[in-house]
C-alpha cells in the first residue's frame, strides 16, 4: 500500500497514512485517462451554434426576375444558398456533444488519475482543515505551509461551506467533495490536497 506523509494544517508532520492500493497504487492507464478527459470536455460544450437555412432567412418572397427571356439563369429567391445573404446548407444546428463511457472505464480513469498524483508525489494529506470563518488568507497560509503554491485541488469528505467560500477568490484553487472528484480537475490541477477523512472515503468509494 502506498504511504504518504500526514500533515497538520500548519505544515508540521503528524505521521503517515496508508492509502488504498486499489485506488492510489495502480499503474495509471494513459489511454483511459485521455478518453475520460475528451468525454468531460465534450460534455462541457454548449452546442448552441446555429445557422439559418433558406426558410429562416428574412426576405426573398418575390422571384428576382421572370423565368424566361432575360438571358440570365433562372432564380426563384434571393435567399437561395447560392446568393450572398442566402440560407446556409448543412450548417451547424443546436445539439448536445455529451456522451458516456462505461462505468468501469470511468472508475479506472479516476483511479489512474489519483494514482498518478501519488506516483508524481503531488498529493498532500492533511489531518483536517479547520477554519472558523470564511477567510481567503487562511487558505493561502495553509497552501504556503504545505508547499502547494501552484494550482491546487482541495478535496474534503463532505461539503464544507467555510472552506469553499474561503477559496472562492483564488483562481488557481478549487474545492470539491469526494463525490464531486473528476478526472479533468485532477489532471488540470498540479497539487491534490486531501483531508484524512476524504482520503479514507475515496479509498472506500472508488475501490
Amino acid at each position: 500500500m502506498p504511504k504518504v506523509a500526514l500533515l497538520k494544517q500548519d505544515g508540521s508532520n503528524a505521521g503517515e497514512i496508508e492509502l488504498n492500493d486499489a485506488v492510489f497504487g495502480i499503474e495509471p492507464n494513459t489511454h483511459v485517462l485521455h478518453e475520460a478527459v475528451i468525454m468531460q470536455r465534450a460534455s462541457l460544450r454548449q452546442g448552441t451554434h446555429d445557422v439559418k437555412n433558406r426558410s429562416e432567412v428574412r426576405g426573398g418572397g418575390r422571384k428576382p426576375w421572370r423565368q424566361k427571356g432575360t438571358g440570365r439563369a433562372r432564380q426563384g429567391s434571393i435567399r437561395s444558398p447560392q446568393w450572398v445573404g442566402g440560407g446556409v446548407v448543412f450548417g451547424p444546428t443546436p445539439r448536445s456533444y455529451s456522451y458516456k463511457l462505461p462505468k468501469k472505464v470511468r472508475r479506472l480513469a479516476l483511479r489512474s488519475a489519483l494514482s498518478s498524483k501519488v506516483k508524481e508525489e503531488n498529493i498532500v494529506v492533511l489531518e483536517s482543515i479547520a477554519i472558523d470563518a470564511p477567510k481567503t488568507k487562511e487558505i493561502v497560509n495553509m497552501l504556503d505551509a504545505v508547499n502547494a503554491d501552484a494550482k491546487a485541488l482541495i478535496v474534503t469528505a463532505d461539503k464544507n461551506e467555510v472552506v469553499a467560500r474561503s477559496a472562492n477568490n483564488l483562481k488557481s484553487v478549487k474545492v470539491l467533495t469526494v463525490e464531486e472528484v473528476n478526472v479533468l480537475d485532477l489532471l488540470t490541477h498540479d497539487k491534490l490536497i486531501l483531508t484524512k477523512d476524504a482520503a479514507e472515503k475515496a479509498g472506500e468509494v472508488f475501490a
